[in-house]
């Protein structure tokens, strides 16, 4: 480096150390890249920029990487760590040539990978992002274009705070060189493929240009659909064809979001302070998957679970914060109120009536919108459930934004569309002593203002929050997989219904759902809610409480649910201690130490968090029950009556063992189970382990409640075999409801009659029901037989007594003869 370089970069670092305020991504690059610091790193820019150099180089010092500046030497030779792939622009502007010192530096390094066998230097592609405005359509400048001097220092000064080091997957050269050799050809389009990627991966921080509302709004109405039905309606109704064209325009007003860059850009840092009030960190797994759809050019379409209004902020939170575009997110017309309406349109939304069957013109304007986003690009987010879930499970997905987006590819888009499916988890959600009150029969609050302000007076630290992508459905290569011709079907004109569209959405919102669930966040608060609501008093010593909650960890660590699940690194004394200070335990102290308990309300408000991870435990918590109910049985019965159970489990919770999985999902849970000794083993026949009960009694409790309403319905069932399906589900609901006061069982969802109907529609599905929904009694009795030896004695003492008494009231009066 010369000493006029030395000089310029001195003096450079005193005002961008004041003014420059970076975030790296990915945070942690070695861990998430992967990166090897035993192996040289080539630092890879856009263009030949000081500034942006110097940025790098504070950036990489911070996150614990080489210093650019620093050399490399290799045998003894001294190679700089940096190297420009472009020109410096300047005020007269820039022919993006490649500086001839980086062709001499890539052909320099070819050759000396041909020249050792075991050099390997990693190519680290990194660009310094000053500000991620997109620009507007219509726009001459270009986007994605280099800053020159004075346009630079403008940058620095208004975007100096929001500079984004984007950091990318290395390349091998070792990989290169063996494979394309190390002569100048290869050290060209290696600089010409850098440059590339460089502009995908500011494309993928930026996104596409932002419409102009009114041109969007005219380019709608001049689709050949929404023509196409402005003019039958118009006909069917006798009005003039402007009236409808106007009523169309107000529809697109009241939809389509009007996304602002300065306004998501301030929000970053007005949610940065809401989050640190609210929460004590916010945890992010799998972002680099993300990331690499976003630069690899796909359509994404994010579909995470519902369980708050913090929903929508925090995930567009978190994808800016990774170094992507907010989202526009499908949000319910309930929402657009003043002033949270303009300001959530303006951050991306855009509002969904909540049923428009029946309304063409509506229906049409809204896919045509949803069409126009998937084809500039925009990536977009809906939430699949409809609604946020009063229970903390899952709900059943709602189909339409998940059909209407198989009907936007019906169209021939030219990019690929994938499904991301995304975990939202919090340790204390702010709605939920709400949703106990709805669930109780208390009318749904209309959203407003004053609930709005409401809200924010309650603002304190609630724990932790969890964001975990899931493992994405590439809608391709599904469609591909399950209708090979689907092709066939593309229409850009007329949006297409073919028949295989109805199972093939249905199919694909299942694999969607086990995909979200496949991600789930565990933490201390939600695994001592499992412990305790385990209990039949709702209370247990602390000794107990850590004992359980390490039983649970193990099972979690040694037997992996999915890929993408999370677990917490702490020991269990300090989750136990955490989810202690969240305040929702009551601790009493006696001479024996510590007893943690839940009262009658706090334990309603708990089963919501046990509930969002209680899927995670549904099979190894059935093995237990079946173990602690028969005491002993072989490993063949064991697989028999799960092999009978599984498929209500699956569906209702969507577990993600398939049928020919579970087998092997079963022996490696029983071996974990014996591993901690929970359960003993003796030539095949598996027994309870006396000196653990407690803890295998607790573990096999967590599913007791679901074996409880499908013996309900079972019995029901067995008894009138020709009950009609709706009069099954709502008899089993109204059972359910008198057990749960009549035995104490405090769980909402235990009388709720969606999960009633996913039964029914199971039994269907597996035989149990005909085609008339009667009752098959050969399988119907066996089940019923089944579940009948897992429920205990008074809870089936109490079914066959409400039915008795149902029996009596519907017998006509004796006569006597006079």
């Amino acid at each position: 480096m010369s000493t006029w370089q030395k000089l310029s970069q001195s003096l450079l670092n005193l005002p961008l150390s004041l003014l420059v305020k970076t975030r790296t991504i990915p945070s942690d690059p070695v861990a998430e890249l992967p990166l090897d610091l035993n192996r040289p790193i080539l630092y890879t820019l856009p263009f030949s920029s000081q500034t942006d150099l110097l940025t790098l180089s504070a950036a990489a010092k911070a996150a614990g990487l080489p210093d650019p500046l620093d050399p490399m030497v290799i045998h003894g030779r001294t190679f700089p760590r940096y190297v420009f792939v472009a020109d410096s622009p300047s005020i007269f502007g820039s022919n993006g040539q490649i500086p001839a010192s980086s062709l001499a530096l890539f052909t320099d390094l070819l050759a000396a990978h041909q020249a050792d066998a075991e050099l390997d230097v990693q190519l680290l592609p990194a660009s310094v992002l000053w500000g991620r405005k997109p620009g507007t359509e219509g726009e001459s400048k270009p986007i994605l274009k280099a800053l020159n001097g004075p346009e630079k220092g403008f940058a620095i000064l208004a975007q100096g705070r929001d500079c984004l080091v984007r950091l990318s997957p290395t390349v091998s050269l070792r990989f290169m060189a063996d494979k394309y050799g190390a002569d100048d050809t290869i050290a060209n389009k290696l600089a010409r493929v850098a440059k590339i990627h460089f502009s995908r991966q500011k494309l993928a921080a930026a996104g596409p240009r932002l419409p102009q509302r009114q041109a969007l709004f005219n380019r709608l109405l001049a689709s050949k659909a929404i023509e196409k039905v402005v003019r039958e309606e118009a006909e069917s109704r006798d009005v003039p064809l402007e009236k409808v064209r106007k009523e169309a325009i107000d529809m697109m007003e009241e939809i389509a979001a009007d996304f602002s860059y300065s306004l998501v850009r301030h929000g970053d840092r007005f949610l940065s302070w809401l989050w640190n009030r609210l929460y004590q960190g916010i945890n992010v797994s799998n972002a680099q998957r993300v990331r690499q759809l976003a630069q690899d050019g796909h359509e994404i379409v994010y579909v995470p679970c519902h369980r708050s209004h913090m929903d929508y902020l925090l995930l567009s939170y978190v994808l800016y914060q990774e170094g992507m575009v907010p989202p526009h997110i499908a949000a319910g017309i309930n929402l657009n109120f003043f002033p949270a309406g303009p300001i959530f349109r303006r951050g991306g939304a855009f509002f969904i009536r909540r049923s428009f069957k029946g309304n063409r013109l509506y229906s049409t304007v809204f896919r045509e919108y949803l069409g126009e986003l998937f084809a500039k690009g925009y990536s977009v987010e809906y939430f699949s459930e409809g609604g946020r879930s009063r229970t903390g499970r899952l709900l059943a997905p709602k189909t339409g934004m998940l059909s209407m987006t198989l009907q936007a590819m019906l169209r021939g888009l030219n990019r690929p569309v994938t499904l991301v499916p995304v975990y939202i988890g919090y340790e204390h959600v702010m709605e939920v002593a709400t949703y106990a009150k709805e669930l109780r029969g208390k009318r749904k609050e209309k959203e407003n203002l004053s609930q709005v302000l409401r809200t924010l007076r309650k603002l304190r630290n609630f724990g932790q929050g969890y964001v975990n992508f899931g493992e994405p459905i590439p809608l391709n290569q599904y469609l591909n997989e399950q209708v090979p011709e689907w092709r066939q079907d593309i229409d850009p004109i007329e949006p297409q219904r073919p028949q295989w569209l109805n199972p093939v959405v249905n199919s694909l919102a299942d694999k969607m759902m086990t995909h979200i669930n496949d991600a789930a966040a565990t933490n201390g608060l939600t695994l001592c809610a499992l412990a305790l609501l385990s209990s039949r008093q709702r209370a247990l010593s602390r000794e107990e409480l850590e004992q359980q909650v390490d039983c649970y960890l193990q099972l979690l660590q040694n037997t992996p649910y999915s890929p993408n699940c999370t677990q917490p690194s702490d020991s269990v004394s300090a989750l136990v201690e955490h989810a202690i200070g969240m305040d929702k335990f009551l601790v009493e102290r006696d001479s024996l130490g510590d007893i943690i308990s839940l009262d009658r309300q706090q334990s309603l408000l708990m089963t919501y968090y046990r509930n969002n991870i209680i899927h995670l435990f549904a099979l190894p918590s059935l093995i237990a029950h079946i173990v602690v109910s028969h005491q002993q049985l072989s490993r063949a019965e064991m697989h028999r009556q799960i092999g009978l159970l599984y498929p209500f489990l699956k569906a209702e919770l969507y577990l993600r063992f398939d049928e020919s999985d579970l087998p092997d999902a079963i022996d490696i849970l029983v071996d974990e189970l014996l591993r901690q000794r929970l359960i003993l083993s003796d030539d095949n026949m598996l027994s309870l382990n006396s000196a653990r009960i407690g803890p295998l009694q607790l573990l096999g409790n967590t599913i007791t409640e679901t074996l409880q309403r499908y013996a309900i319905t079972l019995t029901l069932l067995r008894g009138e075999p020709q009950l009609m399906k709706s009069d099954l589900e709502q008899q089993s609901q109204m059972m359910a409801q008198r057990l749960s006061r009549l035995h104490g069982i405090n769980a909402p969802e235990f009388f709720d009659k969606s999960v009633f109907s996913s039964l029914v529609k199971t039994l269907r599905q597996q035989g149990y029901l005909n085609e008339e929904n009667h009752a098959v009694s050969r399988p119907v009795a066996s089940l019923a037989d089944l579940l009948a030896d897992l429920v205990s004695p008074e809870i089936k003492l109490t079914i066959q007594a409400v039915m008795n008494r149902e029996d009596k009231k519907e017998q006509p009066p004796e006569t006597t003869n006079t």
